[in-house]
């Protein structure tokens, strides 16, 4: 099979694009044919070996795919051959990565596609899709009628995390740097998008929200504390997902005095149980057109390394998809 892999971490430039053998489905395992695979950050990083994970050699990068199964292994139970499946959290914690023609993936990682939904955009949803709805529901456990506030609503995260909390009934105020980036934030379903590049996001907030937000998500890898406790309602949850190395300065007072929390998580840390809620609640909005995928660019596998300089080179405003 063809493979996008490396031996060695470091740049781009690491990524190898050749054959290797065809996995074998081990006991609990599927064998997926692949049809496309999607790009994220922790794939960079991983490649990069900033987050360093003990790695199979050769190492096949990536996290996410959707495909259709061709074998099952022992002791698979509620898959068959010729499903079409999508899986996540693969490249880390030591398992192989999803950017070949065919994976082996535990049961527990697999999810059933519904026949309506691409599997471009499956691949595309997959991490993304899965840390917006725990950073929504199991950290934060965002409610109907609530208010919430997502910094970089068009953006991979952002994008799942306007319309997952659409979906369940929340108001959603966002922000964008462009007319464009606020059209495609506000075509996914935001009540209201902040053109940060014109107005104060805290001033907007308050007109908004004069009582604050119930829920406060920051994508940026520089959290801004102040901005988000002075935005957040009594009671209010602040989401943490990026910045691994800010240290930035932070308002004691005003954050227990008003009795917030702040939840900091992991996609890939969860438990196979919560992924699948996860993706059950996926699968029926991607059929229902309530989660549609945020995808900006378009290549084959082959342009593996091509794609991890995009992803890293920033701007790209959506999610990056290969087919395979």
């Amino acid at each position: 099979m063809k493979a996008a892999f490396l031996d060695r971490t470091g740049s781009p430039d690491v990524i190898q694009y050749s054959d290797l053998d065809d996995p074998v489905p081990g006991p609990g395992q599927v064998l997926i044919r692949n049809h496309a695979v999607s790009v994220n950050p922790i794939d960079t990083y991983v490649r990069a070996g900033i987050v360093a994970f003990d790695l199979p050699q050769p190492f096949v990068v990536g996290c996410d795919a959707a495909g259709v199964i061709e074998a099952v292994g022992s002791e698979v139970n509620g898959f068959s051959a010729g499903d079409r499946v999508w899986c996540t959290n693969q490249g880390v914690l030591g398992r192989q990565g999803t950017f070949s023609e065919m994976l082996a993936v535990d049961q527990q990682w697999c999810f059933p596609l519904p026949d309506s939904v691409d599997y471009e955009s499956a691949a595309a949803n997959a991490l993304v899709g899965v840390t917006a709805h725990l950073g929504l529901f199991r950290c934060a456990q965002l409610k109907a009628a609530e208010t919430l506030l997502v910094i970089g609503g068009s953006g991979g995260v952002g994008s799942m995390v306007v319309q997952m909390a659409k979906a369940v009934g929340a108001k959603v105020i966002t922000t964008a740097g462009s007319a464009e980036k606020c059209d495609r934030a506000s075509r996914l379903g935001a009540d209201h998008v902040i053109d940060y590049s014109k107005q104060s996001i805290a001033d907007a907030v308050k007109e908004l929200a004069p009582d604050g937000v119930n829920v406060f998500w920051e994508t940026r890898r520089e959290p801004d504390f102040d901005l988000a406790i002075g935005a957040l309602a009594q009671r209010g949850r602040m989401v943490l997902m990026a910045g691994r190395d800010a240290r930035p300065e932070f308002p004691v007072g005003p954050f227990y005095v008003n009795e917030c929390s702040l939840h900091g998580f992991v996609m890939f840390k969860a438990a196979a149980s919560e992924m699948k809620a996860c993706a059950e609640d996926m699968n029926r909005w991607m059929e229902s057109g309530q989660l549609k995928s945020n995808v900006a660019q378009t290549l084959p596998l082959s342009e593996a390394a091509e794609a991890h300089r995009l992803q890293e080179a920033g701007g790209v405003g959506g999610k990056i998809v290969l087919t395979v």
